[in-house]
């Protein structure tokens, strides 16, 4: 299912399981961007296993500008016990360097809002590297709100739903 968005020639569609190796390509890009490289062991039959498998506990959505994919979002659904409702944790968000400042990142979040209000979540959150000043400042302009110590972001309530209307 491809989804148009409010930005002219991008639109967001579902990862597939033929497109694990993209997958694994953009979190190989995220983590040389977070300089964690280091840390990456997962591999293409994991990927394969818990995206699409009979254990699937996760799901992605790429961002395209025209044919090309420019950036990446994987989310899995949490619960609040607090809310007493699910919620998504979105565990990576990124879009490439030189497609960066069009609205790409933001698509990517707002359909994800759309995406929680429409299971009935109570909370989008997510957690951000501290040095990652321009993330964190892209995050605040969405409303978000920056969690001690974690730097959980989290959208709920008014702000989610004000989020998912813009998409």
């Amino acid at each position: 299912m491809i989804l148009s968005t409010k930005i002219d020639n991008f639109t967001i569609r579902k990862a597939k399981r033929e497109d694990v190796p993209l997958v694994l390509n953009f979190i190989h890009r995220l983590a040389d961007y977070e300089r964690l490289s280091h840390e990456v062991v997962a591999t293409e039959a994991e990927l394969e296993r818990y995206l699409f498998g009979e254990a699937k506990v996760a799901e992605v959505v790429f961002g395209y500008s025209g044919e090309v994919p420019v950036g990446f979002a994987l989310y899995f659904y949490n619960f609040s016990t607090f809310l007493g409702k699910p919620g998504i944790y979105l565990e990576d968000l990124f879009i490439l360097e030189k497609e960066r400042g069009k609205g790409y990142g933001k698509a990517l979040l707002t359909y994800l809002a759309k995406l929680a209000v429409e299971k009935g979540c109570g909370r989008l959150e997510w957690a951000v590297l501290d040095w990652n000043e321009p993330s964190i400042e892209f995050y605040k302009s969405l409303g978000a709100m920056m969690m001690d110590e974690w730097i959980v972001n989290r959208l709920t309530g008014d702000t989610l739903v004000k989020l998912s209307e813009q998409f």
